[in-house]
């Protein structure tokens, strides 16, 4: 192939699409932006999805759109809510990898390729997830199969707790699941499980994002609230019971017992901190648990 033919496949072909979704993010916008500009790696399409903003999100984007043909801003007719119009960004990838960037976030300069060049060299991996965790013992990245990812992930402390930001995803795979099913507060995760189940994990080197906390996102309201933990109970639950769960039935039991066991104890100290009998009965109920089965379960 020679090397016109390379730039124009380069052009028309992005090897990986950089997702971002925007509500009210005038304050974050741009350096989102920049740094994907600011990339080491270079064949990208940037594909920003503006769900109603009502402050200068559109206009910024824009305005960057104009300087690098590479991003692509497109603006929803009607306000979707989060999940979905993560999925309305993926149907406009052409990237053979999907690479979340939320509009308050922001990539280094090497995170880009790293995540590529990790992915490439695993090719039976689904999803990538830059994060470290206490039982990361060995040097990224590595391989996780179904088994291994859930027995970490619901046994021991966890391995697919990130946001959408921390990660990047095979296009095929994502097409073939069908996306996000739009679990608020825990969809992400929710598809981070439903991937695991059937498919290998990598885990990339950390630190390659930079992931923001403010009181607007999301994952905030949920805490606050406390859907954030009936939801992720509920979703978890579901997994483990499900058909396509890879553990073997003694390790399910105990994954089960533990995340009761955590329910439990979570319900205690709300009781103890919120000093809120009704508030902490209605999470109860959500979770279908009787008192009795809370108190066997916390100690």
């Amino acid at each position: 192939m020679d090397s016109a033919t390379q730039k124009i496949n380069h052009r028309m072909f992005p090897k990986v699409s950089v997702l971002t979704t925007v509500y009210n993010r005038e304050k974050y916008l741009e350096d989102c932006i920049k740094s994907v500009l600011n990339s080491t790696y270079q064949n990208w399409e940037m594909i920003i999805v503006d769900d109603q903003s009502h402050d200068r999100s559109v206009e910024i984007a824009q305005n960057y759109a104009q300087i690098d043909k590479r991003i692509k801003v497109f603006i929803n007719e009607v306000n979707l809510g989060d999940y979905p119009n993560r999925n309305k960004a993926a149907s406009l990838a052409k990237g053979q990898y999907l690479k979340y960037l939320d509009a308050d976030d922001i990539i280094y300069p090497n995170g880009l390729e790293i995540m590529v060049d990790s992915m490439d060299s695993f090719p039976s991996a689904a999803l990538g997830i830059s994060q470290k965790v206490v039982e990361d013992v060995k040097p990224y990245p590595f391989l996780l199969s179904p088994k291994e990812s859930y027995y970490r992930e619901f046994v021991m402390r966890g391995v697919m707790g990130a946001p959408p930001t921390n990660t990047i995803i095979r296009k095929d795979i994502f097409e073939a699941l069908g996306g996000f099913t739009g679990e608020r507060y825990v969809g992400d995760t929710e598809f981070w499980f439903r991937i695991a189940q059937q498919h290998d994990i990598l885990k990339i080197v950390p630190d390659l994002v930079f992931w923001r906390e403010h009181e607007n996102q999301e994952y905030k309201k949920g805490m606050v609230t406390n859907s954030y933990l009936v939801n992720n109970y509920r979703i978890v639950m579901q997994m483990l019971g499900s058909d396509l769960c890879p553990l073997e039935e003694n390790e399910r039991r105990l994954a089960i017992n533990k995340y009761n066991h955590r329910l439990s104890r979570d319900l205690i100290r709300l009781l103890i901190n919120q000093k809120s009998i009704i508030k902490v009965n209605q999470i109860r109920k959500s979770c279908n648990r009787s008192w009795l089965e809370v108190l066997k379960s916390a100690f």
